[in-house]
């Protein structure tokens, strides 16, 4: 199972090869894909996200499961970022792969593989 960073979805929805095989046999297979709520704030914040782009983010946030923000993963987020000096963003989907016990897939491996007990597969 996986939690996607913003990053990955986004290289997801630009069709890049190297991602496609990966997010494509986990929906396939019915196993759950997780994204952050803060990655759906992430995906549509972008100053200059086209319409069109904006309906691919939209089509693709139901094949996920969100999962939302509370307290239990805020207070790992926080605790992220104080100890490893996290963005507020890469804070709370490093404590939502946690939460939900999955890998997370990115691109921003360096930032990430400070945090010991997060396992990561780079794409």
């Amino acid at each position: 199972m996986y939690t996607l960073d913003t990053n990955a979805v986004l290289y997801y929805l630009h069709g890049e090869e190297q991602i496609r095989p990966l997010i494509d046999d986990t929906l396939s297979s019915g196993v759950p894909l997780y994204i952050s709520a803060v990655t759906i704030v992430e995906l549509l914040r972008y100053p200059k996200l086209g319409s069109a782009e904006e309906l691919g983010i939209q089509a693709f946030i139901p094949a996920c499961s969100v999962i939302n923000i509370d307290t239990s993963i805020a207070q790992q987020a926080g605790k992220l970022g104080r100890t490893y000096n996290l963005k507020l963003g890469d804070s709370i989907i490093a404590a939502t792969a946690l939460f939900t016990g999955t890998t997370l897939v990115t691109r921003n491996v360096r930032d990430f593989k400070k945090i010991p007990d997060l396992a990561i597969e780079a794409v």
